[in-house]
């Protein structure tokens, strides 16, 4: 049909219409992709290590000729999973790309347009893309940010916001942390940080979307501090973040507490021993072991208490202390559902 490289503007915007076939490597894919591709490597892990090495030490066209050895097997494997992925699409379009650009999406777009599929191959390949990712954090976005002590319940708060129309980014989520020491507990494995900062992108350029379609006043996220557990937030971003109107949900400490019990009192003991070790330092010695043998009793409302009022006292130091646009809202409890609509009206008000 027709075959086309196209710059990574044009590419990202024909990924929202069109399947992505990231064609690197499976060890390449599963560190980090284009959110939505689906992996379609030329060569497995072991295969590419043979090409790259003839290719550095022999010629090039070795390496073409010892690539070619292990393509032609895998064609028709290649045009049935292509065919599979159309089929649900009821479309013959196609994306494509490698890492730079070069003989691998060209294989595997000379083969597709072969078949009869059109294909879009990147000029640039993922490389070209994750520049372009990277320059997106300069981009100036209508933030608000929502702060509160620990177990104000913002995460749920926000959720519901979101279910209420509002435009909410859940960097926790994309994390797959809560940002705490007990932050991994029932958690899944965290993605790479350059998968994180590329799911971010997508999930801020779908907000900006939904700004401009439905009029919303802003994007909503919770404050979080830079690192969410082995993940940093980009440096351009998280200023971006700091700078943005931050509104604090203050909720009583006694209510905070009895949603931290139920929360995450359902763990493991020995996950929670371990995760109030990570914070010894700064919790002190006679502390951590106080909430520690609280918790072998099980009296997990003690020990909770204890490490509830050691968190309130580290927000006000790291968060609190140098936000300059802090605007505090007073929640009697908590209850997402109300909450998110007070947030909601709060800053329909405000602007």
């Amino acid at each position: 049909m027709a075959m086309k490289r196209i710059t990574v503007d044009e590419f990202v915007q024909l990924s929202q219409q069109y399947p992505i076939a990231d064609v690197r490597s499976p060890s390449e894919f599963a560190h980090a992709h284009i959110p939505g591709a689906f992996s379609l490597p030329l060569f497995n892990d072991e295969e590419r290590k043979v090409v790259g090495t003839t290719y550095k030490q022999q010629s090039r066209e070795d390496a073409i000729k010892i690539g070619l050895d292990y393509f032609g097997p895998n064609m028709k494997k290649i045009i049935l999973t292509v065919e599979d992925v159309l089929k649900k699409r009821n479309n013959k379009t196609i994306l494509v790309h490698c890492w730079r650009g070069g003989m691998r999406s060209a294989a595997i777009a000379w083969l597709l347009d072969l078949y009869g599929f059109k294909v879009y191959t990147l000029e640039g390949g993922y490389k070209a893309y994750r520049n372009w990712v990277l320059k997106q954090f300069e981009v100036s976005y209508p933030l608000q940010i929502v702060g509160g002590y620990t177990g104000s319940a913002k995460t749920e708060t926000l959720q519901m916001m979101q279910k209420k129309g509002a435009v909410v980014i859940d960097l926790e989520a994309l994390a797959n942390h809560k940002g705490s020491a007990f932050g991994n507990l029932g958690m899944p494995v965290q993605p790479s940080v350059e998968m994180f900062e590329n799911n971010l992108i997508t999930a801020l350029r779908h907000g900006v979307e939904q700004l401009n379609t439905n009029s919303h006043p802003c994007i909503w996220l919770e404050s979080e501090s830079q690192r969410i557990g082995n993940i940093n937030i980009p440096t351009s971003f998280f200023k971006q973040m700091k700078a943005a109107p931050y509104v604090f949900v203050d909720v009583p400490f006694e209510k905070r507490l009895a949603f931290i019990l139920t929360s995450y009192g359902k763990f493991e003991k020995i996950d929670l021993i371990n995760a109030i070790l990570r914070i010894k330092k700064r919790l002190g010695g006679l502390e951590t072991k106080t909430a520690i043998n609280f918790l072998l009793e099980d009296n997990l409302e003690a020990c909770f208490e204890i490490l509830l009022k050691y968190y309130d006292k580290y927000y006000e130091r790291s968060k609190l202390a140098d936000e300059q646009q802090l605007i505090k809202i007073q929640l009697p409890d908590i209850n997402p559902e109300q909450n998110a609509q007070v947030l909601i009206e709060w800053k329909n008000q405000a602007i």
